[in-house]
């Protein structure tokens, strides 16, 4: 699995995938810094500029002045995503090594299916929901519980940034779909 899986994403990126990849980039003390980069140019396509725009040298558009249009779903995912990585970020001092290096090494498994390693995906989050009473409701729990594992796994084995990235997507896709596609307000 080299690439991510655009059925997960289309061309713009679902709820889900934002979320995740907010809070893994807005997660501190990560080593996968130039893998998320790379995933990042697999998730968004490049945004091309308008005609008044030109980029300049220190990366700001120039021309128009910044819209004040209202904020988009994409961003409001964005925010909540690094929102909850302040919670992973705590979270994260507090999950057993030793469930982080069983799930690095069966990520690191040729022979597994995709199946069989969001069933590692979830029996690690179950297992981690147990140990961890967080006060708060269940599906948020269990959603900041499987991107801290992302982030674990992914800080451990940088190479694994990607294949855990689709994994912990079909996982949130499978069990928490509702739950996440509720959190941005209706407009």
């Amino acid at each position: 699995m080299n690439q991510v899986d655009s059925n997960y994403y289309g061309s713009q990126g679902t709820p889900t995938a934002i979320l995740l990849y907010s809070f893994l980039q807005n997660s501190t003390d990560t080593n996968f810094f130039p893998e998320l980069c790379a995933l990042k140019n697999q998730l968004l396509p490049s945004r091309t500029l308008s005609d008044d725009e030109e980029l300049q040298t220190d990366g700001n558009r120039f021309g128009r002045p910044p819209s004040r249009e209202p904020v988009s779903d994409e961003e409001i995912f964005q925010i909540i995503g690094a929102q909850l990585a302040e919670i992973g970020d705590k979270l994260a001092a507090e999950m057993e090594p030793s469930i982080i290096h069983s799930l690095a090494r069966q990520f690191m498994a040729e022979n597994m299916t995709k199946e069989e390693m969001t069933r590692h995906m979830s029996q690690a989050v179950e297992e981690l929901l147990k140990r961890m009473p967080l006060d708060m409701e269940q599906e948020k729990a269990m959603l900041v519980i499987a991107m801290t594992i992302a982030k674990k796994v992914a800080d451990k084995v940088p190479a694994l940034l990607q294949q855990v990235f689709n994994i912990t997507m079909n996982y949130i896709n499978h069990n928490l779909r509702d739950y996440v596609n509720n959190l941005a307000p209706e407009s």
